[in-house]
Parts: C-alpha cells; sequence; structure tokens
C-alpha cells in the first residue's frame, strides 16, 4: 500500500502537518469537520494572529508552564525563528510588538490562514471539509484507517491528531480529539480552561465593567496570604470579574486552588511606593482643598474607579478635602497599593483561550510525536497535555508540534 497519511483537524498544527507531510512527497489528506480552515486562527489576537514570540528557545519554555520541557526537540526541529522565516519566505512580513509578540504587518489573522491554506494545498494534500472524523481503528498496535462521520473510511499508514483542545467550541474544538485517543488506549490528563478570565465575588466589579487598567502590578495570594504569583500589564473588568493578559496568565497558576480560596491583590500606582504616593495624594489634595472629598480624585484614578475606591476607603463622599485626616489618608493609599478582589471561580472552558490537560505526554516520543501505544499514530497541538502563556506561545506549540508530526509520519 503507498504511504498515506490522514491528518485531522485543519487548524495550524493540523495544517502545518499537512503541509510537511505533502511536501514529503507522502499521500496526504487533510479532514476538517468545519466548512473553512483555521477557524480558531481567524479569531486569536483579536482577529490579528500573535503568531509567536520572538524569545529564545529557553525563553518559549519558561512561558509554557504546562510540560514544557516536552516540547525541546519540536522547537529545536522547528523553532519560533523557523516560522517567522516560514511565513516571510511565503510573503507575510511580520513585526515585533510589545513583549516579544510577533504579528503579521498587516494585522489580518486571514493572512496566516491562507499561506498556511497555499501550503497545503500547493504540495498537493488533499482538503475535505465539512467531513468530522468520528473513529481512528487500529489493527494490533498500528493505525490502520479513519472512520469518517459520513460513513467513508479512508485507509492510511498514519494518522495526526491535531484536533485542538475544549475551548471556544464554536470553532470546532469539541474534544473529539480525546475521545479518538481515549479509545486507542490513551491517557486523557483532566481538561481544565487555562488562560481563562477569573469570577470575583465582590458585587461592585459590575460597577467596573469594560474599565481596563494599564501599567498594574497584579499579585494571587493564597487564603494565607502566600503569593502564588505576580505580573504586570494590562486587565480588564467585566461584568463577572476580572480578565485581560496578566489575568489569563494568573489563570494558570491558580488553577490547582480549583480557582477559589484566593485573593487578587492590584497595585494601581505601581511605579510610587506608599510614601511617594502619599505624597502625591497630599499636593492633590491640597490642590483642591475646598472640593468635596468625592471631586478631589480625578487626576488620581480612572473616573469609573472613583465611586469604589470611595466606598473601599469609608471616607464620606462629602467631606471637604481640608477635612481629611491623616489616617483616612494612610488608608487611601493603602486601597490604591492593595486593590483587592477575591476570586470564587473561573469562567468556564468554553471561554478559555486554551485548554490544560490533555493527551498525556508521557505516552508520546517528543522527538517525533508519535504515541508509544500504537504506531502510525501522531500528535499536534493543544490535544496534547502542554499549555503556555498568552504572547504567541500557545501558537507555536502548535505550528512546531505540527511541522514535527509532519515530518515524522
Amino acid at each position: 500500500m503507498e504511504k498515506k497519511v490522514v491528518v485531522i483537524g485543519a487548524g495550524p498544527a493540523g495544517m502545518m502537518a499537512a503541509g510537511k507531510a505533502a511536501e514529503r512527497g507522502i499521500n496526504t489528506i487533510l479532514v476538517e469537520k468545519n466548512d473553512r480552515v483555521g477557524k480558531k486562527i481567524l479569531i486569536s489576537g483579536k482577529g490579528r494572529c500573535n503568531i509567536t514570540n520572538n524569545t529564545d528557545i529557553e525563553g518559549l519554555i519558561e512561558n509554557i508552564p504546562g510540560n514544557g520541557s516536552f516540547l525541546y526537540s519540536a522547537f529545536y526541529t522547528f523553532s519560533n525563528a523557523d516560522l517567522v522565516d516560514f511565513f516571510n519566505k511565503r510573503g507575510l512580513m511580520t513585526k515585533v510588538e510589545r513583549g516579544g509578540r510577533v504579528f503579521p504587518v498587516s494585522d489580518k489573522s486571514k493572512d496566516v490562514v491562507d499561506v498556511l491554506f497555499k501550503y497545503v494545498s500547493a504540495n498537493g494534500a488533499r482538503i475535505l471539509l465539512k467531513s468530522p472524523a468520528l473513529e481512528i481503528k487500529a489493527s494490533g498496535s498500528r493505525v490502520r484507517s479513519v472512520l469518517l462521520k459520513n460513513g467513508k473510511e479512508i485507509e492510511c499508514n498514519s494518522v495526526v491528531l491535531a484536533t485542538g483542545g475544549a475551548s471556544y467550541p464554536g470553532t470546532g474544538s469539541t474534544g473529539d480529539g480525546y475521545d479518538m485517543a481515549r479509545k486507542l488506549g490513551h491517557t486523557i490528563v483532566d481538561l481544565k480552561p487555562s488562560l481563562v478570565p477569573l469570577v470575583a465575588e465582590e458585587p461592585w466589579v459590575k460597577e467596573l465593567q469594560g474599565l481596563s487598567l494599564k501599567n498594574v502590578s497584579v499579585t494571587f495570594l493564597n487564603k494565607n496570604g502566600k503569593k502564588i504569583y505576580e505580573d504586570f500589564g494590562e486587565m480588564l473588568f467585566t461584568h463577572f470579574g476580572v480578565s485581560g493578559p496578566v489575568i489569563l496568565s494568573g489563570s494558570i497558576h491558580i488553577m490547582e486552588y480549583g480557582f477559589k480560596n484566593v485573593k487578587l491583590s492590584i497595585d494601581l500606582k505601581p511605579a510610587l511606593t506608599e510614601a511617594k504616593l502619599d505624597e502625591r495624594i497630599r499636593r492633590d489634595f491640597e490642590k483642591y482643598s475646598r472640593k468635596q472629598y468625592k471631586n478631589s480624585l480625578d487626576d488620581l484614578i480612572p473616573k469609573k474607579l472613583i465611586p469604589v475606591i470611595i466606598k473601599l476607603s469609608e471616607i464620606q463622599p462629602e467631606k471637604h478635602v481640608n477635612q481629611i485626616t491623616r489616617e483616612e489618608r494612610k488608608n487611601l493609599v493603602h486601597i490604591l497599593k492593595n486593590f483587592e478582589l477575591t476570586i470564587t471561580g473561573s469562567r468556564p472552558i468554553k471561554e478559555a483561550i486554551v485548554t490544560a490537560g490533555g493527551v498525556s505526554t508521557d505516552e508520546i516520543n517528543p522527538s517525533t510525536m508519535e504515541s508509544k501505544i500504537i504506531k502510525g499514530l501522531f500528535f499536534a497541538g493543544e490535544v496534547i497535555d502542554v499549555d503556555g502563556y498568552t504572547g504567541g506561545f500557545n501558537l507555536t506549540i502548535a505550528f512546531s508540534t505540527g511541522y514535527l508530526a509532519g515530518l515524522s509520519c
């Protein structure tokens, strides 16, 4: 039988795997349940697609708290620099933004999908859309075929399973790959949301909905007040709690607490010590000495935040600034440097950017992405139990593991 590979899932990992396998001259079929390829890529990076990060390989590993060391072979075989080169050579120019994030110069995720689609089709791979895979069949411990939902069975020597995780199910990531792998004897590490918005207990978060804070310092603390994680950057208040880059990255670290019994402390003025902030407030209070307290904070914090800070400071809103005591002012300083929320949970996995958990890395050969249980079965992307922070790391995982699977299958 002629060598044939079936790649299941036309996301970043699947398209890279199919393109690479076809480039090697292998008869390649890419099956996709959706009516188009790259659906999740299109919404990534708010429609701009944060392709990768321009750190070094050690930097990539450090930013992948979920089994990062498993990815050394994949990253050395096809690095983030190789990935940028891949797109540049195919006419997609890239740029580097804050935190090393790499984006297309065009700011259009569609351009990334177009390059990948051309890579797959130009190398002769067949793409079957609206063709959900139902089952991977094996003879003994070797792959035999892929059964599609329409009843068609495709005989093959190799399968690359690149079905994604269980987040954003509207894009096709509905967890089908986990069931297929489990049926073949693979262990599925419990699925949890990763890079997920968090739910807060305080009712006043609703008043702050839509407020974005830049250049703030955040610290997650356990119930004993011990520091779990800290970060600096941008965050957002929502109707249920908090989101934004620093919150999403922090969510990975509080997963083990079930996203509960954790305090989030926000330093609204990280550039100032408590003493310097006190000086700043005294200057503002002198400037607005004849005004009421509620009208004296406009130069200090965003307008939307003022009513909440007033409530928490327990200083009467109508009190004139020149009557505020030193103790009251010190308490205000403390609140601005330690603006606290109680985290009670996370949003559901379908709202997470990435799925933590998946096919156990113990059962996959990191040098080839081949199953240690079933010969001819390869894994790529989010279906594997690996996950990273925001900043292009998760897409790098998908592209690198996809390339390695396509090279090895």
